[in-house]
């Protein structure tokens, strides 16, 4: 079993910060990509920023210029800077990371519960 901790969610004013992290533990042989999705009410989940084990990096392009994911060690835990946030930035936020089990090698796909990011205008 793999879980996936996310922190950092809040209610920030136009123009704000705020940095979420993921952490992942558990039964992890290796860890191929990880990233953050977002859904606004109403709306589908959506990519906001991934990065894999070879260092590639996928941002949606409303955040490029504005978000950075990052890591330290390997991918985990991660990072996501959200700077100048806007009201349309509002969602709930969840990491999602795929790999691969020790226990039986066999792949996940492991989602977040979410954090709630508000942006006030």
């Amino acid at each position: 079993q793999v879980q996936l901790e996310e922190s950092g969610g809040g209610l920030v004013q136009a123009g704000g910060s705020l940095r979420l992290s993921c952490a992942a533990s558990g039964s992890i042989y290796t860890i191929n990509g990880i990233g953050w999705y977002r859904q606004a009410p109403g709306k589908q989940r959506e990519l906001v920023a991934t990065v894999n084990s070879g260092g590639a990096i996928t941002y949606a392009d409303s955040v490029k210029g504005r978000f950075t994911i990052s890591r330290i060690v390997a991918l985990n835990p991660v990072y996501l800077q959200m700077n100048n946030l806007q009201p349309e930035d509002t969602a709930v936020y969840y990491c999602n990371s795929k790999g691969y089990s020790s226990l039986d090698l066999r792949p996940f796909d492991t989602w977040g519960q979410g954090t709630q990011v508000t942006v006030s205008s």
